[in-house]
C-alpha cells in the first residue's frame, strides 16, 4: 500500500519548515535557549577576519559571526567567575569554509574536553567549571563562519568522533506522562543545529526544541543513516528533525520519544530494532510528509503510541512482514490524531501480532483502513495483504474508538 510521495501542508506547518530551512541564513536574535551561559559573557580568540567580531558568537544572532584570518583558529567565551559548563552548540553561517576538526578546550588549563572530526554541532563533555571555554578550529577547507558558540550547564559524559548526547537524567520505566490531546498544530523551532552525521543518544537527550538538520536525501532508501541512535533505555526528546532526516530515528534497545516532530518522514520517523523484549514509548509529537509507514517496527516487543499527530503519510505503525528475523510485536495506539493517511496500523496476524487501539481521531481519511493483517513472510518475499479486523484476537479495537472527521 505504498503511495506516491507528495507534499502536505498544513497552513500551520508550512511556515515553521520554511522557517527551518532557512534558519542559518535569517537574523535571529534571542532565538535561543535563555539557558546559553555565553548571553552576556565575554568572547576573545586567536585572530578575526575583517569585518567579524569575536563578540558575534555570544549574541544570539546567527546573521553576525566570528572567522578566523586564515583556515583555523580559536575563539573563547568567558565568565568574570567559576562557572559550570558541560555541553557546547557551535552554530555556523553559511559561506564559510568547511571544518575538518577541531576540539573544545578548558582554557583555564588547556586541557582538552572533546575533540571531533567533521562539522561539530552539539558537543557534550564531563561538567567542568572553569572561567574561559575555547572552541579550536585544528583543520577545514577555508576560514569558517562561527555565528554561535553556546554553552549550557546540562549536558553528560565524553563524545566519540560521532556526536554523542550523554545522559542527563536516568531514564524511567514505562512513562507516565500525559501529552495531552493533539491538534495539529506544528511547534516553532527555536533555532537550528547542523548536524553530519548520526547522533547517539544515551541516557536523556533534551533538544530544546531545536531543528536538527539534515542528512540523507530525502528518498526511500533504507541504506541511509538514521538521524539520530538510541541506545537501550535512552530518551530522545524536545526535537525537530529537518528535511531530509535520513532513516530518521533507531531505537536500539527499549526507548523513549518524547516530543519529537518530524517535518519530513523520508523513509521511516523511528525504526524500533531491539530484540529483547520490553516497551518503547513515542509520547506526544508528531510527523507530516511520508510515502508509506511511520512507525517500523523490526523487533519484538511493544511500542507503545500516545498523543501523536500525523499528517500524509501510508500508515502509523508497521509490523515488519519480510526482515531477516520473525518475531511476535505488539502495538498500543491511544489518543491520536491522524489526517490523510491509508492505514494506522498494520500488523502480521500469522505471528500472532497485536494492536490494540482506542481514541483515534481520523481526518480526511474516510476509506483508512484501521488495523490490517498481512501474512508475514521469509526476507526476500512481500506480504500478502489478508484484510481489516475488528475486535477480535490481534485487532483490539472497537468502531466506537474511532472517529471520522
Amino acid at each position: 500500500m505504498k503511495r506516491p510521495v507528495v507534499v502536505r501542508w498544513i497552513a500551520v506547518g508550512a511556515t515553521a519548515a520554511a522557517s527551518a530551512a532557512i534558519a542559518l541564513a535569517m537574523p535571529s536574535v534571542q532565538a535561543f535557549a535563555a539557558d546559553n551561559l555565553s548571553l552576556g559573557a565575554g568572547a576573545d580568540g586567536s585572530s578575526k577576519a575583517s569585518g567579524t567580531s569575536y563578540g558575534n558568537v555570544r549574541d544570539g544572532d546567527t546573521a553576525t559571526y566570528w572567522s578566523p584570518a586564515s583556515a583555523t583558529g580559536y575563539v573563547s567565551v568567558k565568565w568574570s567567575s567559576a562557572t559550570t559548563v558541560s555541553s557546547a552548540t557551535i552554530r555556523q553561517a553559511s559561506g564559510g569554509g568547511s571544518i575538518s576538526a577541531w576540539r573544545v578546550l578548558n582554557a583555564d588549563t588547556g586541557a582538552s574536553l572533546a575533540s571531533g572530526s567533521g562539522s561539530p554541532s552539539t558537543i557534550t563533555f564531563s561538567s567542568t567549571s572553569l572561567k574561559k571555554l575555547t572552541f579550536e578550529i585544528t583543520s577545514a577547507s577555508a576560514a569558517p563562519r562561527i555565528s554561535e558558540f553556546e554553552t549550557y550547564a546540562s549536558g553528560g559524559s565524553n563524545p566519540t568522533s560521532s556526536p554523542t548526547a550523554g545522559p542527563t537524567t536516568s531514564p524511567t520505566t514505562g512513562p507516565t506522562s500525559n501529552p495531552g490531546t493533539p491538534t495539529g498544530a506544528w511547534p516553532s523551532s527555536a533555532g537550528t543545529v547542523s548536524i553530519s552525521g548520526t547522533v547517539n543518544v544515551s541516557g536523556t537527550f533534551d533538544g530544546g526544541m531545536k531543528t536538527y538538520c539534515c542528512i540523507g536525501d530525502g528518498s526511500q532508501s533504507e541504506s541511509q543513516d538514521p538521524m539520530f541512535k538510541i541506545a537501550n533505555g535512552g530518551t530522545l526528546q524536545n526535537v525537530i528533525l529537518g528535511s531530509p532526516a535520513g532513516d530518521g530515528v533507531h531505537c536500539e534497545g527499549t526507548c523513549t520519544i518524547r516530543n519529537v516532530w518530524w517535518n519530513d518522514i523520508g523513509e521511516d520517523a523511528a525504526t524500533f530494532k531491539g530484540t529483547g523484549g520490553g516497551t518503547s514509548y513515542v509520547i506526544g509529537g508528531g510527523a507530516r510528509n511520508g510515502s508509506d509507514k511511520t512507525f517500523q517496527h523490526n523487533g519484538n516487543g511493544t511500542v507503545n503510541i500516545s498523543g501523536f499527530y500525523l499528517s500524509g503519510s501510508g500508515k502509523l505503525y508497521r509490523g515488519c512482514g519480510n526482515c531477516t528475523n520473525s518475531y511476535q510485536r505488539h502495538v498500543k495506539i491511544d489518543n491520536v490524531l491522524l489526517n490523510d493517511i491509508d492505514m494506522v496500523a498494520g500488523i502480521n496476524s500469522n505471528w500472532g501480532d497485536t494492536a490494540t487501539i482506542t481514541r483515534v481521531t481520523l481526518t480526511n481519511a474516510s476509506s483508512a483502513t484501521v488495523c490490517g493483517k498481512y501474512q508475514g513472510v521469509a526476507k526476500g518475499s512481500e506480504p500478502k495483504y489478508l484484510g481489516e479486523g475488528w475486535n477480535d484476537a490481534n485487532c483490539k479495537v472497537t468502531q466506537s474508538d474511532i472517529t471520522r472527521r
